[in-house]
């Protein structure tokens, strides 16, 4: 009879299992960079979503446009916060233009920034009548 001794025993050495469990670090530190990578663009696209959301709040709250006056406007909406420029476009063409035109173009020009840092700037036109002479 043959007694088997136990350096012929099947299995793994040590340094094959070393070997094993590095490759299972590397590729689990890799899954972990791409998932915090997800994560971080995740956060940043729904503070975007917010701050573009109070954004449209507020402009679909401008007077209407035969209210809307040129001038400055802040405050802070939901932790927001907000600064609205209403300017004529084009200021000389506004006090020189035919007297038959019924509009004038005012710039509204709208400055947010989230609580954490974010910002958004937006800017569009709204035609107002032409102020009575």
């Amino acid at each position: 009879m043959s007694r088997r001794s136990c350096s012929d025993a099947g299995g793994f050495t040590l340094i094959e299992a070393l070997v094993a469990l590095a490759i299972v670090a590397t590729v689990l530190s890799s899954i972990a960079g791409v998932i915090a990578t997800t994560v971080k663009g995740t956060r940043s696209i729904d503070q975007r979503l917010a701050l573009a959301g109070a954004a449209e709040t507020l402009l679909a709250e401008l007077p209407a446009r035969n209210l809307l006056k040129p001038g400055r406007q802040s405050g802070e909406l939901d932790g927001h916060r907000w600064q609205i420029d209403v300017a004529p476009m084009n200021p000389g063409v506004a006090s020189d233009a035919p007297p038959n035109r019924r509009f004038v173009a005012l710039a509204v020009s709208l400055k947010m920034q989230a609580p954490d840092g974010p910002a958004i700037q937006l800017t569009t036109v709204r035609l107002v009548p032409r102020p009575a002479e």
